[in-house]
């Protein structure tokens, strides 16, 4: 019996096994463009107001 003809196929070596929600190049995350501080701080600031009054 031909063992090698068994099984599922391979999948491709080098692509990952899903695109990143995140990845470089998107509208999220765009190439050469960091994202600014200030906006980090806002969006911290933001969900620790909503925890802090959820909490509440």
């Amino acid at each position: 019996m031909d063992y090698s003809k068994s099984g599922s196929a391979k999948g491709t070596k080098k692509a990952p096994p899903h695109a990143e929600h995140n990845a470089k190049g998107t509208a999220k995350n765009p190439f050469g463009k960091p994202a600014p501080k200030a906006e980090l701080l806002a969006r911290l600031k933001a969900a620790a107001e909503a925890r802090k009054s959820a909490k509440d």
